[in-house]
């Protein structure tokens, strides 16, 4: 059965960071897109990030850009997210999901992860 697994949330303070993984079984991630949303209490969920399965590209939500880092090891079958200088508003539950047809429009998501919280509290 195919799944993905998310790791590496919990808490942290202001200005610190933090390193997601997403870990696929049963599944190739070498022909998906990999995406990182997320979602906070009140709030609708949100793409965080998003890596293309060919060439590497990537992409970031205004949000995060310059903090994250969306990167991706297909031989473990493993993408990542690095949070850096993490603030109060990161604080979420964040997914992952994996985009066939390499795609990372959320219609095209075909699994996601069971998501990892992330607190960032002082």
């Amino acid at each position: 059965q195919a799944q993905l697994v998310e790791s590496g949330g919990g808490l942290v303070q202001p200005g610190g960071s933090l390193r997601l993984s997403c870990t696929a079984s049963g599944l190739s991630l070498d022909y998906y897109a990999i995406a990182w949303l997320r979602q906070a209490p009140g709030k609708e969920r949100e793409g965080v990030s998003c890596i293309s399965s060919t060439d590497g590209s990537t992409a970031y939500a205004d949000s995060v850009k310059g903090r994250f880092t969306i990167s991706r090891d297909n031989a473990k079958n493993t993408a990542y997210l690095q949070m850096n200088s993490l603030q109060p508003e990161d604080t979420a539950v964040y997914y992952c999901a994996a985009g066939r047809h390499n795609s990372c429009h959320p219609n095209d998501y075909a699994y996601w992860g069971q998501g990892t919280q992330v607190t960032v509290s002082s």
